[in-house]
């Protein structure tokens, strides 16, 4: 699971003024679905759906008590969900719409309502979210994913709650209580395991990641110490059809392994699952140099030789 906040900006996620241009982002998609006659998903908050885009704009751009001009109106957060995570949401795009607008209302604004320490509770917070299903910078074949609108002042429009703020759970000062991103990812993400039953490997968590990518020499080392200490899963070797699989490559008596893996997703790689992937033994050989490639690696390039005509000499005459 993926949740990112855009950093503020001179574009779509300015949020020093209106919020028009992002709300007008989000729509993008949905011309091209329409056209092709395939559903698309409203804007929808904690108990309504199908929200008019009209409406939400005022409700965000009117909810700004006491904030200056140059203060942020409000925050654009991402949701998204890896191709494993989505699969297990549904088998098919509605479904996994709606079990991502379920995680949303069930998961995710609580734990971001409760990260200010502040006694705030799901009802406390005014946003708006909208499904996208494609992302053109993707080779993923899933890529639902959830944009959210998120007033920075509080449904009574008296308390600023900004999830940038690098307080933490402040009791003395100006600002009382704060907000931790890292303890928002990591209830996040157990909150979606426990509400969709997953099982998520140590290479999935936020935790691994996290501590692979910004962690020190010793964290990351006992890490993986950890990661090795994991159980392996045994793989049953596939009975029925072996005869057929025999010898499949011509001259060699290596027999195929079942093992087989999905690359589709960079953090489920190497992990064994269904045989929809490339057989690992075969992929192998495939990429070895057969005697002929050694040869003559650009086979292509050779040109046959030309016979050198010997010139003839001319008589002498007298």
């Amino acid at each position: 699971m993926n949740i990112d906040f855009p950093p503020p900006s001179k574009g779509t996620y300015n949020n020093a003024g209106g919020c028009r241009q992002l709300a007008n982002y989000c729509e993008h998609e949905d011309l091209e679905r329409i056209e092709k006659g395939i559903y698309t998903e409203g804007f929808f908050n904690l108990t309504e759906e199908n929200l008019y885009k009209a409406n939400i704009i005022e409700d965000i751009d009117t909810n700004i008590g006491q904030l200056l001009k140059t203060d942020a109106k409000f925050y654009a957060i991402h949701v998204s969900p890896s191709e494993k995570e989505l699969k297990t949401m549904g088998n098919s795009e509605q479904e996994q719409a709606e079990a991502m607008k379920r995680y949303i209302r069930e998961v995710f604004i609580p734990e971001y309502a409760k990260n200010f320490n502040k006694g705030l509770s799901a009802e406390d917070i005014k946003f708006y979210g909208k499904i996208h299903f494609d992302r053109n910078r993707s080779d993923n074949e899933l890529n639902m994913h959830c944009h959210l609108i998120v007033s920075r002042k509080d449904q009574s429009n008296k308390k600023k709650l900004s999830p940038l703020t690098n307080h933490k759970n402040t009791k003395k000062g100006a600002i009382k209580g704060g907000f931790d991103r890292t303890n928002l990812f990591q209830q996040a993400e157990a909150g979606f395991d426990r509400l969709f039953s997953y099982q998520r490997d140590l290479q999935e968590t936020f935790v691994y990641c996290n501590t692979m990518k910004n962690g020190s020499i010793k964290d990351k080392l006992q890490m993986q110490e950890q990661e090795l200490k994991q159980p392996k899963t045994v793989l049953v070797p596939e009975i029925e059809n072996s005869k057929k699989q025999e010898r499949t490559n011509v001259g060699t008596d290596i027999q195929p392994n079942s093992q087989t893996y999905d690359h589709s997703n960079d953090q489920t790689a190497g992990q064994p699952i269904s045989r929809s992937g490339q057989n690992v033994l075969s992929s192998l050989f495939s990429i070895l140099p057969t005697a002929a490639d050694v040869s003559n690696p650009n086979p292509e390039d050779e040109q046959p030789l030309k016979k050198v005509k010997k010139k003839k000499k001319g008589r002498r005459i007298g």
